[in-house]
């Protein structure tokens, strides 16, 4: 009889492991399909947003993410409110929505203010009574062009303005139906480079990023070196203030958190794969309270940053005293110091890392072998500062791995550049060739 019972429920045991087992295989096998609203295909966003994606699919192919173009940061917050995408890039001065978490920062974007010569535009405050042209409503860089403007006490009814594409807008500008154009790039943009080289416009500071912060907290103060746009005459002249913003990567606070630390661990693990697919990702950090959206980091991206935290307070909860407090005020206020210094080499590593985005356009757009022999003496000069920081702990050593990748990047371009310089200066030794041999021909 007891046989007759333990049977069933043997057999009703195994069935149910058996269950139980395929569903945790089923869920290991399943795949994750993602949307990640970005912006134009003609900005960087989107660009990046197709990196990210190609990356986090190549070392985990159970994620996959759809790369969908927007109209800005305004659209992406909207439509993460929304709940039809789990992921979107936004500028940290995008109006945040509750249901947006934040995952990392991705890179710096500066303000930048082109006017045309003529138009006698010297400042911020000049704008009054000109024509402006500004990138369509909802994009990110309209939305900080009137955080700019209302700090300079300047009205819509001050000034009149169009909007339209980056094709569109420039268009009028070089055609001169414009006075001024206000754009949000990273610094050394490809396409400012050649908007201020094809052009006669000029950059016009944006002096009081200071006071700014003093109400928008997440804003920086920037400087955009002399000669970032072209070396001779250089563009700009001087090292020109502005103001620094913050790309960063948002995510549905639904979105699972196992899936969310593993997009985390990818972007900070696998940074040179990014990297070789977008130099941008040269930047990527982990959000900081300063520079980030007023959001929270969503738990699973908090659950990698975290990974390496002991879990020590709770372990020894039962068995340390009073004195315990004093040591948690010591430890912290170590922490602080840590955590500074560590901030300070990300910045200078930072700093390097934007020169040699600069010397990489510069190698694209390099005419003459003299040219590429002093962006290369450029380069290695740059590689004795960053080794000499190194050496003195003013880098850490994850930061120099980052940019070595950069450099050798750099490197490369110029290499490249020289020889198809050289290819160029043969095919037209030959052309001059074949035409001697002509001429004697008919002679």
């Amino acid at each position: 009889m007891q046989n007759k019972f333990l049977l069933p429920v043997a057999l009703l045991s195994v069935v149910l492991i058996g269950v139980f087992g395929w569903d945790v295989y089923k869920d290991k096998q399943r795949v994750h399909e993602l949307t990640l609203l970005t912006g134009s295909k003609t900005g960087y966003y989107y660009p990046f947003g197709q990196a990210i994606a190609e990356v986090v699919m190549q070392q985990n192919p159970r994620l996959r993410i759809k790369v969908v173009e927007t109209q800005g940061g305004d659209e992406n917050m909207r439509r993460i409110q929304a709940n039809e995408a789990q992921l979107a890039i936004a500028l940290n001065t995008t109006g945040a929505v509750p249901q947006a978490r934040v995952i990392a920062s991705l890179f710096k974007e500066v303000f930048h203010l082109i006017v045309s010569e003529q138009s006698g535009i010297e400042s911020v405050s000049d704008l009054k009574g000109k024509h402006i042209a500004l990138r369509e409503q909802g994009s990110t860089s309209y939305s900080s062009f009137w955080l700019v403007s209302k700090h300079y006490g300047l009205k819509q009814s001050d000034f009149q303005f169009t909007t339209g594409s980056w094709a569109e807008t420039t268009k009028l500008f070089a055609s001169g139906e414009v006075d001024a154009m206000f754009r949000v790039q990273p610094l050394g943009s490809d396409a400012l480079s050649d908007l201020l080289q094809n052009t006669r416009g000029k950059l016009v500071p944006i002096d009081q990023a200071a006071a700014m912060k003093i109400k928008w907290p997440y804003l920086e103060d920037h400087l955009i070196p002399k000669g970032t746009y072209k070396a001779a005459p250089a563009v700009p002249d001087v090292d020109l203030p502005s103001v620094e913003v913050q790309a960063t990567l948002l995510v549905h606070e639904d979105v699972d958190p196992v899936i969310v630390k593993e997009i985390t661990r990818i972007l900070f693990e696998h940074r040179r794969n990014l990297v070789a697919a977008n130099s941008l990702a040269a930047m990527i950090s982990q959000p900081s309270e300063s520079g980030g959206l007023a959001l929270p980091v969503h738990e699973g991206a908090q659950a990698y940053y975290d990974r390496e935290k002991p879990d020590f307070f709770a372990a020894n909860s039962d068995v340390i005293g009073l004195s315990f407090s004093f040591v948690t005020l010591f430890v912290s206020w170590l922490w602080q110091l840590r955590s500074r210094f560590l901030q300070k080499q990300k910045n200078r590593a930072d700093k390097f890392n934007l020169i040699i985005l600069n010397l990489i356009q510069r190698s694209r757009q390099a005419g003459s072998f003299e040219e590429i022999d002093r962006l290369q003496e450029e380069l290695f000069e740059i590689f004795k500062q960053v080794m000499a920081d190194l050496d003195e702990d003013r880098i850490d050593a994850d930061s120099f791995h980052s940019f070595t990748f950069t450099w050798e990047t750099a490197l490369k371009i110029a290499s490249d550049r020289e020889k198809a310089l050289r290819n160029l200066s043969l095919v037209s030794h030959d052309l001059k060739a074949d035409f001697t041999d002509v001429k004697k021909m008919e002679n």
